[in-house]
């Protein structure tokens, strides 16, 4: 995932300026100003490493100096340095919990993703972890790219990705082969559809529609298997993407894997992440 350099500074900023308010009292109640000193960056467990780069334009945007131990990706151990910063104290105090916060939860993100794809690559298995749009107000583009650099897929990033067709929408329209119908002819030809169906007896019906993906939504391991089924038989199975969601843990993750779905999509790996536990250090001043 790529966006420019000022954009980029313009997400972090607005970040910033949320946590900073009207001014860190406390920096400028206790810290002289226009003194400098140096600090690292510290995970205390082990994970993958994300917002590394995020960190460092932060940080050097506000006129901080940095010096990068490690990169986005990066197995790390604990008690690893990650990063040093040198410059201003009241600048580096201020800005000290949105940097670890975007670290921390990246961190989360990306070590889950790469914790879940890598369980799959031992066991053979070609299925894909992607996240869902299940992520934090103001923090889409974060989380999604922590996915990516955790070897997952980031599936849509806005609704004008693709054409994802819901339980509700179907609701409104009849049925979802109905809606598939409607979305040929009114979507450029550039969008891919997708229909989320909730019964096996649907599944059929969509990829006759000629969908591109069909969402299995909070299927149990056996509808997945007959969904399979129907497809094959039908002779559409590996034409349309199958994609499971819904209930999907790291407990059961192997067995719907297993049942052969593309795509596994899980909102954990977002909005429940468990962020990884780094700390600023200052060393020196």
């Amino acid at each position: 995932m790529f966006v420019p350099r000022k954009i980029l500074e313009e997400k972090l900023r607005q970040i910033l300026a949320e946590d900073i308010g009207q001014g860190d009292v406390t920096a400028q109640a206790i810290i002289p100003p226009n003194l400098n000193v140096k600090a690292i960056v510290i995970t205390k467990e082990e994970g993958i490493a994300a917002g590394i780069e995020e960190t460092i334009i932060l940080a050097e945007y506000l006129g901080l100096k940095v010096k990068a131990k490690v990169a986005d990706g990066e197995k790390i151990k604990n008690k690893q340095v990650l990063m040093e910063i040198s410059g201003d104290a009241q600048t580096i105090l201020s800005a000290e919990r949105t940097m670890l916060n975007l670290l921390s939860r990246m961190s989360g993100i990306a070590t889950i993703t790469r914790t879940l794809t890598e369980k799959l690559r031992k066991a053979n298995v070609p299925t894909a972890i992607a996240a869902t749009r299940k992520t934090a107000p103001g923090l889409l583009y974060f989380d999604k790219k922590a996915v990516t650099i955790g070897s997952g897929d980031p599936h849509r990033l806005h609704l004008d990705d693709m054409i994802l067709i819901k339980d509700n929408h179907i609701a409104i329209v009849g049925s979802p082969e109905e809606a598939v119908k409607k979305a040929k002819a009114n979507a450029s030809f550039t969008k891919k559809i997708a229909v989320e169906v909730t019964k096996a007896s649907d599944v059929l019906k969509v990829a006759q529609a000629e969908a591109d993906v069909i969402m299995l939504d909070n299927f149990s391991i056996e509808q997945v298997k007959d969904a399979v089924d129907l497809l094959k038989k039908a002779g559409f199975l590996g034409k349309v993407i199958l994609e499971a969601s819904g209930g999907i843990t790291a407990k059961n993750i192997m067995d719907y894997a297993m049942a052969k779905v593309d795509i596994i999509s899980m909102g954990e790996i977002t909005h429940s992440v468990k962020a990884l536990d780094i700390s600023l250090e200052i060393t020196e001043k």
